[in-house]
């Protein structure tokens, strides 16, 4: 390893020294793999071969001189030295990002705002049209929770909106709104639950109903079960398709009964093309969380949709 004087180095808390002139790269490398914790995801978020992300996590630690990473079966994990690293330059490294990403004119970069398909159409993009037309840019990507809050971990995004808080301290959340979950049906099937008796019978009654949802685990479904019956869900879906909105197309056609928000399908159960098939006294909830990527702070316009959805969350 190459000698480094004391003035071209600067000191990592445990003892730690890196070149002042160390490829930021490696870092950027390093801070990726840190956040999405595996070399193989880090990746294709940075453009890179998997052994060429290995090969700069490895220069990274040589010049550290200690390990950074405990190499798993299934990714990696950080070393007490990477939790120190990573405290020290994510701010710096996310801060020069936005100045790299954004023009030099002073105008600040787009907001990667990401979260639920269904959340953003009816809900988040209404909230922040007078940002848009104040100049506000806004990049949009939809997707599931856990894909969406790992490419925030690796930087794509600046703001998620995630159906459950991220484990850990690395990533801030702050609760945003209560999602209320209702069980509906087409009015033709309506007839067939009608009178039964309690949770067992409505139960038992739903078996012969075929069920519609969204993915093969029933992740709504099977939290409706548990909070509402409190059971365990035993019924496969008959029918599954991309999106939300197409659950609520295909059981207003009649296909079948499901779980879905009380937003999505309010105007249905309003116009009477849908029929709420359970009415418990405290409906299931699912809280929903506005999580940001740490350094977004530089970017007003990053606070600016921030504050404005927790404001808008308040009458959803």
């Amino acid at each position: 390893m190459k000698h480094v004087t004391p003035d071209e180095a600067t000191a990592v808390p445990g003892g730690a020294r890196i070149a002042a002139h160390a490829d930021l790269n490696l870092l950027r490398t390093f801070l990726s793999v840190y956040r999405v914790g595996s070399f193989t995801a880090a990746a294709p978020l940075l453009g890179l071969s998997q052994p060429t992300v290995t090969a700069q996590i490895r220069a990274l630690e040589q010049q550290t001189g200690r390990e950074l990473f405990t190499r798993l079966p299934r990714g990696a994990e950080p070393t007490p030295l990477a939790h120190e690293l990573a405290a020290r330059a994510a701010a710096p490294l996310d801060a020069l990002a936005s100045l790299e990403s954004g023009p030099l004119s002073g105008r600040a970069a787009p907001v990667h705002l990401a979260g639920p398909s269904e959340l953003l159409c009816t809900r988040v993009l209404p909230a922040l049209a007078p940002l848009v037309t104040a100049g506000v840019q806004l990049r949009v990507d939809t997707g599931l929770t856990e894909p969406l809050v790992e490419e925030l971990r690796a930087g794509r995004h600046d703001l998620v909106i995630a159906t459950r808080r991220p484990r850990g301290r690395a990533l801030p959340s702050v609760p945003l709104t209560d999602e209320e979950y209702v069980l509906v049906a087409a009015p033709r099937w309506q007839a067939q639950v009608d009178g039964a008796p309690a949770s067992d019978g409505l139960c038992a009654a739903l078996k012969d109903i075929p069920l519609v949802t969204y993915a093969e685990d029933l992740p709504i479904v099977r939290r409706y079960w548990r909070l509402a019956f409190g059971k365990q869900l035993t019924t496969q879906a008959a029918v599954t398709v991309p999106n939300l909105y197409a659950v609520v197309s295909a059981v207003a056609a009649g296909c079948g009964y499901s779980v879905l928000p009380r937003s999505l399908c309010q105007d249905h159960l309003a116009a009477g093309t849908l029929a709420l098939l359970h009415d418990p006294e405290e409906p299931p909830l699912n809280t929903l969380f506005l999580v940001q990527r740490p350094g977004t702070e530089a970017n007003p316009d990053v606070i600016r949709v921030r504050d404005t959805l927790r404001h808008a969350a308040l009458t959803w």
